[in-house]
């Protein structure tokens, strides 16, 4: 009798369920649904960015999250000009405090250097700002001379020149005539409402889902020429950085003179020092552009910046001795 009882109540005790959390309802409402690919439910008009595999996959994970290396690559437009600033910075200041070693002091040398340094680092800026901007007003006026010939020709040739960049890389030409199709359709589409937005009065709607972004003349210009616009931002992150990088990068071989008074005696401490910072700025810039994959890459990519900077650096300093006899 009393097994039974004690049955009873173990069995009429109520299971404990712990509740979500509000961190778990704040996640599932932020979180957007996962359709299947290859089938979704009758009359549902599913986003081909929402579709996943991971349903049917036999362990259960998504095709994205099969990244191996996830690493963030900096903007190789970025790296460029770092490399740019930091090759001139390395090069130009070593060779002129070099051949200013000759003098003796090295007070004179810091003077110089340091002249040539600020110079230098503006006029690098400039030029990384004028050549950003001529490749927006190139890029800008070739997107108005397509866009002309767009309008003005006929629909074979659009599809002829869709077919020059697709056909190359596989797609069949009726694949081809429906993507120029496509993209004329939407180019007429996004003209007619950048016009109607221009005319009217509502700021809010015109310009958010067309631009010239898209259509036939981008898809021409960007995978046939392979051209994008330079944004505006981008004049100035050129400007500054190729500046910066020039600063930077000269003030490392001028560091042995600001505590060696003797300019010999610092002039070998600099060529010491530029070379190990050669050596880490190649190994470095493998890294952060993807080319290092291994020991051997990273190598590689050390001693080629050491050995194109040493053999300018040494190219500047020979012509430098070369003008004093």
């Amino acid at each position: 009798m009393s097994s039974s009882v004690s049955q009873s109540s173990v069995s009429s005790t109520p299971t404990i369920v712990p509740l979500p959390s509000r961190h778990d309802k704040l996640q599932n409402v932020h979180k957007p649904p996962v359709w299947p690919i290859e089938s979704s439910e009758s009359g549902t008009n599913t986003p081909l960015a929402a579709k996943c595999a991971r349903t049917t996959r036999q362990d259960g994970v998504c095709c994205k999250e099969l990244i191996k290396d996830e690493r963030t690559l900096i903007d190789p437009d970025v790296v460029r000009d770092i490399v740019i600033g930091l090759s001139d910075g390395l090069t130009v200041p070593f060779a002129l405090a070099a051949g200013l070693s000759s003098l003796g002091e090295s007070r004179l040398v810091v003077l110089g250097g340091v002249a040539e340094l600020i110079a230098g680092a503006i006029s690098m800026g400039i030029g990384g700002f004028l050549a950003s901007q001529s490749e927006r007003d190139h890029y800008r006026y070739l997107h108005s001379q397509t866009s002309t010939r767009v309008k003005r020709s006929c629909s074979g040739e659009m599809e002829r020149e869709v077919s020059e960049v697709l056909g190359p890389i596989g797609v069949d030409e009726k694949t081809c005539r429906t993507v120029a199709r496509c993209l004329r359709d939407v180019e007429v589409e996004s003209d007619e409402h950048n016009y109607q937005s221009s005319s009217s009065s509502d700021i809010e709607t015109s310009g958010l889902r067309w631009s010239k972004d898209v259509g036939l003349t981008a898809f021409l210009l960007k995978f046939g020429q392979g051209l994008e616009e330079i944004p505006d931002r981008r004049m100035y992150t050129s400007a500054f950085t190729i500046g910066m990088g020039y600063l930077v990068g000269g003030l490392i071989p001028l560091l042995p003179y600001f505590f060696i008074p003797k300019a010999k005696v610092a002039l070998l401490y600099s060529c010491i020092v530029t070379g190990i910072i050669l050596l880490v700025f190649g190994a470095v810039k493998a890294r952060i552009t993807g080319a290092g994959v291994s020991a051997g890459t990273y190598v590689w990519g050390a001693f080629s910046t050491l050995m194109v900077g040493g053999i300018a650096a040494g190219a500047a300093f020979a012509i430098v001795k070369a003008l004093e006899t």
